[in-house]
């Protein structure tokens, strides 16, 4: 398959209990796009990724990945990074990647080390020896070293240090061809506004503003953190 349209959500809800963690979304994302995923903390952005991956089964509404609904298709198609650690300590990166390698047809094993000869990390090193910004980078590697038409990444740069960002934004814009999109979900937003192509804001589950970056500044006159500090002023 190849959908023009690569997410389609329609709408899509889901409930825990009495809470609308994503409430009645409905949203289109086309191949090819960088995509902001922005709101404050409990607005429903870690849901919403889930849901696309398919660890969450919908309350109500549809969701789609390259037209087809979450299942073993999708999963091979799509790259997650969750928003914290889930790799055992006692690997090292050389067993990391002879893991991916062996779950994943599409894991790049030569970008994988090409990434991590970059950033000095040595095939022999263990996790459990790395600083928690550096497990963070190995684990953003191998999801990026992945050939995945849609890498969903949920706070990919928010336990690294200001000059770790640009590697990690480098990254993710040089990892990913024109048929793929990635879907990024942070609290900082002027730190990778400029690699955005569009943004979708949510509040209480529901998405209040999808747009690209362009037209934003063009309408707005301010930049995407300016607007994002105005909408979800405390």
């Amino acid at each position: 398959m190849n959908q023009e349209n690569l997410i389609e959500c329609q709408d899509l809800c889901k409930y825990f209990l009495s809470a609308k963690a994503v409430d009645g979304l409905n949203l289109t994302v086309g191949r090819g796009r960088i995509v902001g995923l922005l709101g404050p903390n409990g607005s429903g952005k870690t849901t919403l990724i889930k849901l696309l991956c398919g660890l969450l089964v919908p309350t109500h509404g549809t969701v789609t990945i390259d037209g087809e609904r979450p299942g073993p298709y999708t999963h091979s198609i799509v790259s997650y990074l969750p928003d914290r650690m889930y790799l055992s300590d006692w690997m090292k990166t050389s067993d990391l990647i002879d893991f991916f390698t062996d779950f994943y047809a599409d894991f790049d094993r030569v970008k994988a080390h090409d990434m991590l000869r970059s950033l000095n990390i040595s095939p022999s090193d263990r996790l459990k020896t790395m600083s928690k910004g550096t497990k963070e980078k190995v684990q953003l590697i191998v999801t990026m070293a992945r050939q995945s038409q849609l890498y969903l990444l949920d706070e990919p740069i928010g336990g690294v240090d200001p000059a770790a960002r640009d590697y990690i934004l480098n990254t993710i814009l040089t990892n990913y061809s024109e048929n793929a999109a990635v879907m990024i979900s942070t609290h900082l937003i002027s730190d990778i506004e400029r690699v955005l192509d569009e943004v979708i804001f949510l509040k209480n589950g529901i998405m209040t503003l999808h747009d690209t970056v362009d037209n934003i500044r063009e309408t707005e006159g301010k930049s995407v953190d300016q607007l994002f500090r105005e909408v979800f002023a405390c």
